[in-house]
């Protein structure tokens, strides 16, 4: 028989915690193996038990649950990130996504969705708006078209740079690149070495992340 997948529960409303709890049995192949009700606790009972799934309410007392979360990134990056709330902008999704949340589940679909959404993530996909979502680029482009988009910032990349970042996140390859522009495939690499020093990225996905979330590009 299959290890069931290792929950700890964080919401600082109790009668919510009973009834993920009761929905979320052994039997139906998950275990909570530990409860917070704030963020603080979330952080210490997350590093000590070390999940397989964290569902974290956004809204927690002492720390706010994407406070909560950016912590226990940094010390477990393992743990796989459900968030729970009662209502969440488009803007602070793109930014939980960014921080490295899996998914979010609305409390009033929990019936219907939590242990399906559990599933997805603990299986590597995402869970966004009700649906799995392999693709996270993809997604964040989607939700972005549904954000206001304020003055974005350029954290100093030249014309030319937000042109090779806006490439990387339509996926073009070092030689598309090279090819769209009319440059060597080295001159392409000083530009996305200089990206990555400007940006404080290290890899083409973390770099479409980055530019999504920091609206570096215009989506389509």
């Amino acid at each position: 028989m299959q290890d069931p997948i290792r929950i700890v529960l964080a919401d600082d409303h109790p009668v919510v915690r009973i009834g993920v709890r009761n929905m979320l049995t052994v039997k139906d192949g998950f275990e909570v193996v530990g409860e917070a009700n704030d963020g603080d606790e979330a952080i210490t009972n997350t590093l000590e038990l070390e999940p397989d799934i964290l569902l974290l309410d956004v809204q927690m007392p002492r720390l706010p649950g994407l406070e909560a979360m950016r912590a226990i990134m940094a010390g477990t990056p393992t743990v796989k990130i459900l968030l729970l709330t009662s209502t969440i902008t488009t803007q602070q999704i793109i930014e939980a996504l960014h921080i490295g949340a899996r998914g979010i589940v609305l409390k009033d679909a929990l019936v219907g969705h939590l242990q399906t959404a559990i599933r997805t993530v603990y299986s590597g996909d995402y869970w966004i708006g009700g649906k799995r979502v392999i693709n996270l680029v993809s997604a964040l482009h989607d939700l972005m078209q549904q954000a206001q988009v304020p003055q974005r910032k350029t954290y100093g990349l030249t014309p030319r740079e937000l042109e090779v970042v806006g490439t990387i996140v339509e996926g073009c390859s070092n030689r598309d690149i090279a090819k769209q522009f009319n440059l060597s495939e080295e001159t392409v690499k000083r530009h996305l070495s200089n990206i990555f020093d400007k940006t404080g990225v290290s890899t083409r996905l973390e770099l479409a992340l980055f530019a999504i979330a920091h609206q570096l590009v215009t989506p389509p």
